[in-house]
């Protein structure tokens, strides 16, 4: 097959294009394979060079077309730049997903100043800059489906993690308005917001800390996998929220019931719940300020932990096959009920 024709079937098979901020590691990488998978081309922003060239490279390899612009999403400006590069080369955006990240393992009481203002920067604000990059594009053409990728933590905090916290509870009203404004526009925009567990991915090794013992994700673990399958969900569905895992579950709902009892909980298991048994190197290397040099994928070091399948997503994402099917099931058994009765008042 000559390169013409390879590159005709390339454009059939498209299905748009795609940005994902925080894609050189840990969940923006998987969603890079996921959704290149998925037939989308993709757009691959991150402060690391090496990570960039390792996401490119996978989604060359699975029959896309990539390029990536490093950047930090806490740069306005830079967010823009890269959005008008991305147009240039790979088409009019249709997804974007907000994933980028940055955190402190710390208590509060050790916490500086310029940490929470660089946790903010990126984790709040780096998806409100790309959501005003997303929306400056989508607006006018009246389509798009943007994704603002939150946490369990999004509504109820834990300790040692207040910055990242905070964030994420900036990240969901912000959300809330925005949503709003698109619903009073009639816009055919969609705005969705992902809410996520504990997971194994890499910034248990990147982030900066303080504890004693090396950090680790808290409670049940995912693989990056499940959350960026939710989050292809999401960009092809009109879904206001999406919960992933039952601890996502369990917390936000949890906390809407009995957020004293919440205090309580955390208070006693979540500052040995968040560390393993392993003494922290307190010179170690962290990326609150520097990308950490090198390709390190998307998995962190709990795989032997981790499980690769949500039942909750399963069921959130066949909902209305589920429903439809327990209606058709319901009326069977109504008139299958029915006629027996008639049988019985004939006899």
């Amino acid at each position: 097959m000559n390169k013409s024709n390879t590159m005709d079937n390339n454009e059939n098979t498209r299905k748009g294009v795609v940005v994902i901020t925080g894609a050189s590691a840990g969940l923006g990488r998987a969603c890079a394979r996921k959704f290149a998978e998925d037939g989308y081309d993709v757009g691959l922003l991150a402060r690391g060079i090496d990570g960039l060239e390792g996401a490119k490279k996978e989604v060359l390899q699975l029959g896309r077309k990539a390029m990536y612009v490093q950047v930090d999403v806490a740069d306005a400006q830079a967010v823009e730049d890269a959005a008008a590069k991305i147009e240039e080369e790979l088409g009019e955006i249709d997804v974007w997903v907000n994933n980028a990240m940055n955190s402190v393992f710390s208590p509060i009481k050790e916490m500086k100043a310029e940490e929470y203002k660089r946790v903010t920067e990126v984790t709040y604000l780096g998806q409100v800059y790309g959501t005003l990059s997303a929306l400056k594009r989508m607006l006018p053409r009246d389509k798009g489906s943007i994704i603002l990728v939150g946490s369990a933590l999004a509504y109820r905090g834990i300790p040692l993690q207040s910055a990242y916290c905070g964030s994420k509870h900036a990240i969901q009203g912000f959300f809330d308005s925005l949503r709003s404004e698109l619903m009073h526009d009639k816009s055919n925009v969609r705005v969705t917001m992902v809410q996520l567990p504990a997971m194994n991915t890499t910034q248990f090794g990147f982030v900066k800390t303080r504890l004693p013992n090396k950090p680790k994700p808290m409670g049940k673990i995912y693989q990056p996998e499940v959350a960026a399958d939710a989050i292809l969900f999401a960009a092809h569905h009109n879904r206001r929220e999406i919960y992933v895992g039952y601890p996502t579950v369990q917390a936000i709902v949890g906390d809407k019931i009995a957020p004293e009892l919440g205090d309580y909980v955390l208070a006693k298991t979540a500052f040995e719940g968040q560390q393993t048994n392993i003494p922290e190197d307190p010179n170690r290397k962290h990326n609150l300020w520097e990308p950490i040099p090198g390709d390190h994928g998307a998995h962190g070091d709990f795989d032997a932990e981790a499980t690769d399948f949500s039942p909750e997503l399963w069921v959130s994402k066949n909902k209305f096959k589920l429903l439809t099917g327990l209606l058709g099931l319901g009326g069977i058994l109504l008139g299958s009920i029915a006629a027996q009765k008639l049988m019985s008042e004939e006899d």
